[in-house]
């Protein structure tokens, strides 16, 4: 390993420590259905990541072994970054950002214009191209905010997106029936 390479160990270090914490804290609070999913899905991701590991190891060397990994993660690193197109787009349909934190699109944007910065002093493409996508979509992130920050909130309304569909209309109608009849009925008597 070159020393130009121990910032990111440690930042990447520190960034799977952090993630594997979240995870394990969702999967711990999380109901068995979703827990379920989510240990699948961890469970796939290993069986990657053990994958890439051994053939980039094992069956790559120097530049094909570099080329190899920068191009993985780099398209990783996109994903990651476009995940949240999803909710741009709910924020686009509905016209709220509510479903968009935004220090969630802050931090994305501040991130990706770090490690492009970085990737330019450090001459990176591997770095480079997947943060300017970052900064990029971080860009776009707080511009939806700004157009529709001060929107009213739809949550009264049916949301649809391509990953689900929820009727907040009805969890709003059980909540209410949950509760005692007596708090709703006032006395009409004079």
């Amino acid at each position: 390993m070159s020393p130009d390479n121990l910032l990111l160990l440690i930042i990447s270090i520190i960034g799977v420590v952090i993630e594997l914490t979240y995870v394990l804290i969702f999967i711990t609070y999380a109901p068995k259905k979703e827990r379920t999913k989510i240990m699948g899905l961890c469970g796939l991701a290993l069986i990657f990541i053990l994958t890439f590991a051994f053939v980039s190891l094992f069956a790559l060397h120097s530049k094909t072994r570099k080329l190899f990994c920068g191009i993985t993660l780099d398209i990783f690193s996109a994903f990651m970054y476009a995940s949240p197109l999803s909710n741009m787009m709910l924020v686009i349909k509905t016209k709220s950002v509510e479903f968009m934190p935004f220090l969630l699109s802050l931090s994305s944007f501040l991130c990706g214009i770090f490690w492009l910065a970085y990737g330019l002093l450090s001459h990176d493409p591997f770095l480079i191209v997947p943060n300017g996508l970052g900064t990029g979509l971080g860009i776009a992130q707080l511009i939806l905010h700004a157009m529709y920050r001060k929107s009213q909130s739809v949550t009264k309304n049916e949301v649809r997106d391509e990953f689900g569909e929820m009727d907040l209309e009805k969890t709003d109608q059980n909540e209410e029936s949950e509760l005692p009849r007596s708090s709703f009925t006032a006395s009409t008597k004079t």
